[in-house]
């Protein structure tokens, strides 16, 4: 049975952390329901999963980041969306060292939960009436990308979407659709890092993690190209995120309440 619950997280995870909806918050649900209790490490195993797929689908732009920077060629536009990832990366790493055990602790708290989906309701409304002002990534700017990530790290707290708040903040700034999408998927790579760092170190990751990493990876890559190409390709679908999460927050917190 741990097996399959084990499983069945891993497909949400998989298919919902392309989507601005909150998958740990959408973990936390699901495990209530099936009755089972996934702890951090066994998330971060899983966020690897989806880690993997973020460097296999991206692949390209993550080479010509990489290969710029080493190359001490930063004045490029792939290095400077590379030293803009790295900006904006520092909000989410100075809270998640200070608050992580607390928001592990009150993850399952329905009241918690609910409102954390009402918050990212709010910011996807916000996001899919701003208007497109045809920006590209590296031109967004340190201090805007620290707003990003300061909009990353409130994410921290259950039910909020990590790539809702991200690409919201984005196209806030004028970010083309699928500009706000490469910069917010990047942008989780040295958050997964470092959760795995935190996490693991040079310590043997459980080999009941594998499997379930495994799926999380397959069934990523089928879902990130489909939200990429198809779905948050155009901001106004993101009203339809922001509807489903405000059902489902006030759903969560009148459970909660009963």
């Amino acid at each position: 049975m741990d097996l399959i619950s084990s499983l069945i997280l891993a497909i949400v995870q998989g298919i919902a952390e392309w989507f601005p909806v909150s998958s740990s918050g959408h973990m936390a649900l699901v495990g209530k329901l099936i009755g089972y209790s996934a702890d951090f490490a066994f998330e971060v195993a899983l966020n690897f999963g989806t880690l993997m797929a973020v460097f296999i689908y991206f692949r390209k732009d993550i080479v010509m980041i990489v290969r710029d920077l080493i190359n001490g060629k930063w004045r490029t536009s792939n290095a400077r969306l590379g030293f803009l990832i790295l900006v904006a990366s520092i909000p989410a790493g100075i809270f998640g060292f200070i608050f992580r055990s607390y928001f592990d602790v009150i993850s399952g708290n329905l009241f918690v939960l609910g409102s954390g989906w009402l918050i990212t309701s709010v910011v996807l409304f916000i996001g899919s009436f701003t208007k497109s002002r045809n920006g590209d990534a590296f031109k967004l700017g340190y201090f805007r990308a620290f707003i990003v990530g300061l909009a990353q790290a409130i994410a921290i707290v259950p039910g909020v979407s990590r790539s809702g708040m991200t690409i919201s903040s984005g196209l806030f700034f004028g970010l083309k659709e699928k500009q706000a999408i490469l910069f917010s998927y990047l942008l989780a790579i040295p958050v997964i890092i470092g959760a795995n760092l935190v996490t693991f170190g040079n310590k043997t990751i459980s080999a009941s993690f594998l499997l379930p990493t495994i799926v999380c990876f397959l069934i990523a890559l089928v879902f990130m190209n489909f939200s990429f190409k198809y779905v948050l390709s155009d901001r106004k679908n993101l009203k339809w995120f922001g509807l489903y999460t405000a059902i489902l927050g006030l759903l969560v917190i009148l459970f909660g309440l009963i």
